[in-house]
Formats: structure tokens, C-alpha cells, sequence
């Protein structure tokens, strides 16, 4: 008898399908006898940043003592990442006794409705059940898409339910217009329970006020004015770490986008509100966790020598942000431009991803995800050409290779960046291997 595989049971391409719903998931919770109810949650919706306040969140909660869980999509290095429990992937031993217990129940639910859950849904239950059976003290939880009918919101009584910028997303999912997209984010709000908010966009605002009224939720909005964002320093080995004050307060973090000390000020504020419901979080806490949080993907340095950078930004507004933070590392290693590896995906507006990053770029050099929807390297280049004239381009037959050329061009002192989509990331990797 084959050995059971749990990643390749949760990846079979018939459950690979976007269908919102919480019915499937919380009848196959019903079956699991109901793990949600033993937990305790901080519930994260939003268009961008989700993903890094997570990481803020929980590692301050580990700080303080915690037993931690973490749930996030989509994975970078490893699918066990996706259910960390104080900052440990789950075993594969772990995540096949588990899932094994996820498969019969799903097999019911298909039986009763006629239907399979799907892969987030499998997933979602695998990760409720292992948090669970782990005794976690608090959960963060990420919602996967939207947040109203996301198979995360079976959780009812959230500790914190926090919103952090929203903006046109999955458009022909969620809706066409700001109101609609923060109608189906904000349903991730219970009854009664807290509410912290990015400070949105007075469309966007004005739904989550009004749903948060009608649930009679408390509704707290980060205050921004209270930061100071600090220069990129310099650290031990060369490796760049950003520094920004709160409220008068210092901290440092190697989280080094120049979003980054807004997404630790949610973090802060979140942290500051489970505080006022009973939960014991020394300030030191705050520090150390704002300091050791990690995220991996996103503006991280992954080597040095040359400094290497590898984004996840894949859109506009990533690359625009890219840009920002390029710049001041730019300025703290003393380098006029980088060397860029890009590849993208076809249905990214690519010509303004371009347009963001040229004038920080000393050369590219092009390559083709392992995507269904990758834009070729040639096409990218085209691109570059109409778009960034004069700027040097090459051709990588993959991520590994593209990055490898990159680093090589930047020679010992200088820097270079992968960037243009998380699905490479884990390939961008093998170059440092």
C-alpha cells in the first residue's frame, strides 16, 4: 500500500478551485469535533500587509511567553510553513498523522454534499486541528481570500479582528469598487469583538465603521502620526536593519521595507488592545518581537557579499514600494543602482512594475517563472526596451540562474535584487545553495 502523502492529498488538482463558501468547511470542522472552540485567535484580513503584521503579531505574543500559533498563505520555501506553532513549521510527520484525519472527514462532507472541500479549505482544518492538538495559547490567522466567506472565518469569537489596507483585489471575486472589497473584508468582524484598523481610504473606512456599529464593535484606527521612520543602518556582517520611533519609543527591525515600520505599528497597536482584554504583554516584548520578526520574501536579505535582496512584489504598488526601499539601501551601502533579476507573471501590469524600478537599475537580467502564467523573458525584455531604453538586459533560462548572473554583475561590494513574483522565490533560493 502506497505511504499516504499529505501535500500531495491537499494539492490534488480537483480541489485546486476557488469556490467561497463556509458551509463545506465548517461541516468537515463539525466532523474534526470542532478544534476552533479550543483556541483563541487574532483574525488578519486585508488587501496588503496581511502577511508581515502576522509576523509582527506573533512574534511579539512568542516574546511575551505565548504558545503561538501561525497560520499563512501562500507558502515560500516549504508548504510546512504555512502552520508554524512558535515559529516551527509543522513536522511531516505531524502533517501526515493530521491530515489523515482531515481526508476522512472531507471524504464524509463530500458524501453529504456532494462536493469536496477544497485546497484552502484542507488546509484551514489541517491547521485548526494541529493548533489545537498543540495546545496553542493564541492563533494568528490569516485570511487566505476576501474574509466574509473565507473558510478562516468559521472562528466566532476572535480575541482581535484586525483590517490592514485595503485596495482593489480579486476584483471579479470580491467586487469592482473599494466599498465592495472592504464589505467582504470587513466580515471577517464579530459581535462585541475588538476592531483595529489601518487608516483607509473614507470608502473603504466607512463600510468597516458601519459594520463594526452594527455589531456593536469597538473600533480602534493606527494613528501613523505618532511615527518617525528612522534611517536603514548597517549591521553586523554588513546586513541593512530599519529603525523607527512610536510614541517616543525606539525600536529596530530586519524587516527592511519602507512599509515596514507601519506594519509593525499595527502589530503594536494589536498587541496594546489584547493587552487591554487581559493579556499579559510586557513592553520588552514588544521590542524583541518587533526586532527578531521575520518574513521571508519580502524585501529580504538572503545573502551579502554582494548584498542580496529578494522581493516578492508583484504588482504596481510592490514595485513601487521596491523601489522606495532600494533606494535608501542604495544610500546606506554607499551604491549608485542595483543589478535586477526579474520575472513575472503575464497578467501583472508589467510596464508599470518597470517603470518603478528602471532608475535604480544598473542592468536585469530576465527569466520565465515556473508559472502557467509567466510572461516569457522575451517579452520582458521587449518591454524593458520600450519602456527603460539604454538599460543593459539578459537572458536566464530560470530563476536560479537569473539571480546567479545578477549577483555576478553586482561583483563583491555592490547589490542585487530578484523581485517580480512570490512563486519563484523558493527557486530564487537554489542560487545560494
Amino acid at each position: 500500500m502506497a505511504k499516504f502523502d499529505p501535500i500531495a492529498y491537499i494539492n490534488e488538482p480537483r480541489w485546486q478551485k476557488v469556490s467561497l463558501g463556509l458551509e463545506r468547511t465548517r461541516l468537515l470542522l463539525e466532523k474534526l469535533g470542532r478544534p476552533q472552540d479550543a483556541l483563541r485567535f487574532v483574525h488578519v484580513a486585508g488587501t496588503n500587509g496581511k502577511g508581515s503584521t502576522c509576523a509582527y503579531i506573533e512574534r511579539i505574543l512568542r516574546e511575551a511567553g505565548y504558545r503561538t500559533g501561525l497560520f499563512t498563505s501562500p507558502f515560500i520555501h516549504c508548504f510546512e510553513e504555512r502552520i508554524r506553532v512558535c515559529g516551527r513549521n509543522i513536522s511531516v510527520e505531524a502533517l501526515g498523522a493530521v491530515t489523515l484525519a482531515v481526508r476522512d472527514a472531507a471524504c464524509e462532507v463530500e458524501a453529504q454534499l456532494g462536493e469536496h472541500p477544497t485546497e484552502f479549505e484542507l488546509m484551514c482544518a489541517t491547521a485548526l486541528c494541529h493548533f489545537a492538538q498543540e495546545r496553542c495559547d493564541i492563533v494568528v490567522l490569516e485570511v487566505g481570500l476576501g474574509g466574509r466567506l473565507d473558510s478562516t472565518n468559521v472562528i466566532e469569537r476572535p480575541e482581535l479582528c484586525v483590517v490592514t489596507p485595503i485596495a482593489l483585489d480579486h476584483t471579479a471575486i470580491l467586487g469592482e469598487t473599494i466599498p465592495e472589497v472592504a464589505a467582504e473584508k470587513a466580515g471577517i468582524l464579530k459581535s462585541g469583538a475588538p476592531v483595529l484598523s489601518w487608516p483607509q481610504k473614507p470608502e473603504a473606512m466607512a463600510v468597516i465603521e458601519a459594520r463594526a456599529a452594527e455589531l456593536g464593535c469597538p473600533v480602534t484606527v493606527a494613528d501613523f502620526g505618532k511615527l518617525e521612520a528612522g534611517p536603514l543602518r548597517l549591521g553586523e556582517g554588513q546586513r541593512p536593519f530599519r529603525t523607527f520611533t512610536y510614541e517616543g519609543e525606539a525600536y529596530r527591525t530586519g524587516l527592511l521595507g519602507c512599509y515596514q515600520p507601519a506594519n509593525a505599528v499595527m502589530a503594536l497597536e494589536a498587541v496594546r488592545l489584547l493587552r487591554q482584554r487581559g493579556w499579559r504583554i510586557p513592553e520588552d516584548a514588544e521590542r524583541r518581537g518587533v526586532e527578531r520578526a521575520q518574513w521571508p520574501g519580502r524585501f529580504e536579505v538572503v545573502a551579502t557579499g554582494p548584498l542580496t535582496i529578494v522581493d516578492g512584489g508583484h504588482n504596481p504598488q510592490g514595485a513601487q514600494a521596491l523601489a522606495e526601499s532600494l533606494t535608501e539601501v542604495l544610500q546606506a551601502t554607499g551604491q549608485k543602482k542595483a543589478a535586477l533579476a526579474m520575472g513575472v507573471l503575464a497578467d501583472k501590469d508589467v510596464r508599470a512594475m518597470v517603470r518603478a524600478v528602471a532608475p535604480r537599475a544598473a542592468g536585469f537580467v530576465l527569466y520565465a517563472p515556473e508559472n502557467p502564467r509567466a510572461l516569457a523573458a522575451e517579452q520582458l525584455a521587449q518591454v524593458i526596451a520600450e519602456e527603460a531604453p539604454g538599460v543593459p538586459v539578459a537572458l536566464a533560462p530560470d530563476a536560479a540562474a537569473a539571480l546567479r548572473q545578477a549577483r555576478a554583475q553586482a561583483g563583491p561590494e555592490g547589490v542585487a535584487v530578484a523581485f517580480g513574483t512570490l512563486y519563484a522565490i523558493a527557486d530564487l533560493m537554489k542560487a545560494l545553495d
